[in-house]
C-alpha cells in the first residue's frame, strides 16, 4: 500500500513537473489551434463573399449588357477585371465583352480579351471553351496558322466535334483540303446524331473541288 501510495505520489510530480516545464507551449499550442480554427473560418467567410459579391456583380453586366448599355458593361466588366480576377464571374464577363466586340467587328479587341480570359481561366473545361473562340476570331482576322496553332493547345478530346469542324475551316483557308476532309469527318463522327447538316456539306464540298481538280 505505502509503495502504491508512493507510486501515486512520484506520478503526480512528474505530472506537474512536466506541465511546468510544457504547460506554456500547451497554452500557446491551443492559442494557435483556436486561432487557425476561426482564421479558416473567416478566410471561408471572406471567400465566399468576394464569390457573392463578383456574381452581383456579373448580374449587373448582363443587365447592363442587355439594355444596351454596352459602355456601362464594359466599366462593371473591368471592376471583375480589377477586383475579381480570381474568380469566374471575371472571365464569364470578359468573354461576354468579346462576343460584343466581335459583332462590332473590332476583333483585335475581342482577342485582347478572349487572351485575358485564357490566361486566367482555371477550369480546363473554360480554358478549352475560350481557345476554340481565339480560333473562331484569329480565323476571322484571316490568321488561319495562329488560329491552328490555338487548336493544337486544346486537350485531344476537348469540344472535339466543334473543335475538329473549326480545324477543318482553318485547314481550307491553309489550303489543305486532304487534312481539312479528315478534320471534318472527325468531327461528324464526334458529333454523331447531333452533326449540323453543313458538316457533310463541307464534306460534299471538299470531294467536288477534288474531282474537278483531278
Amino acid at each position: 500500500m505505502a509503495f502504491e501510495a508512493y507510486d501515486d505520489y512520484e506520478q503526480s510530480e512528474r505530472v506537474q513537473q512536466w506541465l511546468r516545464q510544457n504547460g506554456l507551449s500547451i497554452v500557446v499550442g491551443i492559442a494557435i489551434g483556436l486561432v487557425g480554427i476561426f482564421g479558416w473560418q473567416q478566410w471561408n467567410k471572406h471567400k465566399a463573399g468576394h464569390q457573392g459579391d463578383a456574381a452581383n456583380l456579373y448580374q449587373q453586366v448582363q443587365a447592363a449588357a442587355a439594355a444596351g448599355k454596352n459602355d456601362n458593361a464594359d466599366s462593371l466588366t473591368e471592376q471583375l477585371q480589377k477586383d475579381y480576377a480570381d474568380t469566374p464571374y471575371a472571365l464569364f464577363a470578359v468573354s461576354d465583352r468579346a462576343q460584343r466586340q466581335v459583332q462590332a467587328k473590332q476583333l483585335d479587341k475581342a482577342l485582347d480579351s478572349l487572351n485575358w480570359a485564357e490566361g486566367h481561366a482555371t477550369d480546363a473545361s473554360l480554358k478549352s471553351l475560350t481557345q476554340l473562340r481565339i480560333a473562331r476570331v484569329q480565323l476571322g482576322e484571316g490568321k488561319a496558322a495562329d488560329a491552328l496553332a490555338t487548336l493544337d493547345r486544346m486537350p485531344p478530346k476537348s469540344y472535339e466535334g466543334v473543335a475538329q469542324e473549326l480545324r477543318g475551316d482553318v485547314l481550307v483557308k491553309l489550303g489543305r483540303p486532304d487534312d481539312a476532309r479528315k478534320a471534318y469527318v472527325a468531327a461528324k463522327a464526334a458529333l454523331g446524331e447531333n452533326a449540323p447538316h453543313s458538316v457533310q456539306m463541307k464534306i460534299d464540298d471538299l470531294a467536288v473541288a477534288g474531282k474537278q481538280g483531278a
